[in-house]
């Protein structure tokens, strides 16, 4: 057994290299992942393939949660990728209240630390009205659903957010499982950010390829 391994390793170690170097760097440096569901619309569709930089925060010992150094803190308006211990999945969301920030809604009405975010109405559809949102230095598109739709996370808080900790929404914010409903995220659960689509297919009209949305860049 001993000699066939050897023999094996001699003949195959270029490839077994290779194969371990792709999956450490999947681990440990960048990714992509898939988005399923509307929760981020209209920033990221259902089939939507995003680049993940895992190297945006933190540099981690591959296949652990270990940092062995900071690289950056996570801002306000950053799409990041969550592994939620609390959802007990992984969620794609966008970063809202920083630690120590107090965050407040009334009717989808955002303020954090006493500012009200300004907003402008983009488009009004069948799926609701579709806003971009001012919020200090950022700026984003999110969806609010019609009048008639869900009005349970329409309003929350004040609340402060914790140390090492921050808050979260979806940008369809009528249908968002985020820092509403699984509380704040621990920083050391946020896996990287996202600032690009690599490429999507749409579900509804047989996985055809998305063509405008090849390599497009997120806000």
């Amino acid at each position: 057994m001993k000699r066939y391994l050897l023999a094996f390793w001699r003949e195959n170690r270029k490839f077994l290299l290779i194969l371990v170097s792709i999956v450490c760097f999947k681990s440990a440096i960048a990714d992509l992942n898939s988005i399923s569901g509307r929760s981020m619309q209209p920033t990221l569709l259902d089939g939507d393939k995003v680049w993940v930089n895992k190297l945006a925060y933190d540099m981690k010992i591959p296949f652990t949660d270990i940092s062995l150094f900071t690289t950056g803190e996570p801002g306000r308006g950053d799409i990041v990728i969550i592994d939620s211990s609390a959802a007990g999945k992984r969620l794609v969301k966008r970063i809202i209240g920083l630690p120590g920030d107090t965050v407040y809604m009334r009717n989808n009405v955002l303020m954090v630390n006493d500012a009200i975010a300004d907003y402008e109405v983009v488009t009004e559809g069948r799926d609701g009205v579709t806003i971009i949102e001012h919020l200090f230095e950022s700026s984003y598109q999110a969806l609010l659903s019609p009048a008639r739709g869900n009005r349970s996370t329409r309003s929350y808080g004040p609340a402060q957010v914790p140390d090492g900790h921050f808050f979260v929404l979806g940008d369809n914010r009528d249908n968002s499982a985020d820092s509403r409903l699984y509380s704040f995220i621990p920083r050391e659960q946020i896996v990287g950010r996202s600032s690009s689509v690599v490429f999507s297919l749409d579900s509804e009209h047989s996985f055809r390829p998305r063509s405008g949305r090849f390599l497009a860049e997120l806000e």
